[in-house]
């Protein structure tokens, strides 16, 4: 931030490695979006029901929380370079697997893998591009994110594309799949050399575990908790459209199905304009005034949809909820990656499987408190949580 960095030139090195960054953060977001529009043909071509699909799907975020805590270790002995392109290949690679499980235990450990590879790469690229954005002595990682938010619509568009011309679902994801190692292994070579925290002046790698990881993190414990709560928050703001805008907005506004999905557009597109203007507006106002001027716009944005409820101001609302959550998760990776005596990748780490774990236990809460009023008064939970991360968001300012 402008605190405390100072600008500069940042060398046709760092320039190639910000290039092979962006790819990785779009084979990320496009990755399981192309699985996610045929997830109805794929129940039905297996004979599942709900349960068994959700329970399937469940495998994903599961494989996550439980293998997660190993990418600092992975990180700390390979470098987050050389763990994003593995894990970005990984993932890739499993797209065919989920199209041709034969049956749902199949589709679960594919699934698995998919999440496993996820909650290594997600760190990996951020950790990455922390060392880059050192290097452009500005930030830039709001961009990644944009980046990210584009992918995971494109894959969305591109899987609903070929199911509706009824592209055989192998062909779909195994060409795919094809595609997405090509362009990892294509940025792999241009991804910063060198040791891992030579842009902060940090020890070394280690082959410690993750308990040796947070033994090396307890003297920083406050700003890792403050941090993965203020994680855990952006996610769930960010979920509130896709979990409960549809629903929301046809079960208790009346709205026609062709107008419940406009929430959840209204909310990522504005999300993506928000990424796309961050890196400016924190370099101009730090990311501690542009959080909280974000989160203090979701709050005033969900009220106001939830004060007004009828279809068009509710659309808007959402909208204005992702244009103020849309830096708030690039913001706290970044924090955690600048924990003073914490390696980056390691401070990624923590925070990221932290808020994860968080994460989880929210959307039932909004169900729970709907299911005992309504949900219009549960989803008075998002602007709640907004004004909270106001109050957190000190923990993103720069520390010595």
């Amino acid at each position: 931030m402008t605190t405390s960095r100072q600008a500069r030139a940042p060398g046709r090195e760092a320039g190639r490695a910000r290039v092979a960054v962006a790819a990785l953060f779009f084979v990320n977001g496009f990755t399981y979006t192309n699985v996610v529009p045929w997830l109805p043909a794929i129940k039905d071509g297996l004979g599942l029901s709900n349960a068994a699909l959700g329970t399937a799907i469940a495998a994903m975020p599961f494989g996550a929380l439980l293998t997660g805590m190993l990418a600092g270790p992975l990180i700390g002995r390979f470098g987050s370079g050389r763990v994003a392109v593995a894990s970005g290949v990984l993932g890739a690679g499993v797209l065919p697997l989920v199209a041709a499980a034969p049956g749902w235990g199949t589709l679960a450990a594919a699934l698995f893998a998919l999440g496993c590879a996820d909650a290594w790469m997600d760190p990996a690229m951020n950790a990455h591009a922390l060392r880059v954005q050192l290097r452009y002595g500005r930030s830039i990682i709001n961009l990644f994110h944009a980046l990210w938010s584009i992918a995971a619509v494109s894959g969305g568009l591109v899987g609903a594309s070929m199911a509706q011309l009824g592209v055989p679902l192998p062909v779909h994801l195994g060409v795919v799949a094809v595609l997405l190692v090509a362009a990892v292994l294509a940025a792999s070579p241009f991804l910063l050399p060198g040791p891992e925290h030579a842009e902060r002046g940090i020890g070394g790698g280690s082959t410690q575990g993750p308990r040796e990881l947070l033994r090396r993190a307890r003297p920083a414990v406050g700003a890792l908790l403050a941090l993965s709560l203020l994680l855990m928050l952006a996610g769930a703001i960010e979920d509130a459209a896709a979990s409960w805008g549809a629903v929301y907005t046809h079960g208790e506004l009346g709205a026609p199905l062709m107008l419940a999905s406009l929430p959840f557009i209204a909310c990522q597109s504005m999300m993506t304009v928000g990424r796309l203007t961050g890196d400016r507006l924190t370099d101009r106002f730090g990311a501690v005034a542009v959080a909280r001027g974000g989160m203090l716009l979701a709050a005033a944005g969900m009220a106001g949809a939830l004060l007004w409820p009828q279809t068009a101001p509710t659309i808007a609302g959402f909208g204005l909820v992702g244009l103020g959550v849309a830096t708030l998760f690039p913001l706290t990776l970044a924090a955690a990656g600048e924990i003073p005596g914490v390696r980056s990748g390691d401070g990624v780490v923590i925070v990221g499987w932290l808020g994860r774990l968080g994460s989880l236990t929210l959307p039932p809460l909004v169900g729970m408190v709907a299911d005992a009023s309504s949900l219009g008064t549960a989803l008075w939970l998002v602007p709640v949580g907004s004004l909270c991360a106001v109050l957190l968001a000190a923990t993103l300012r720069p520390r010595a």
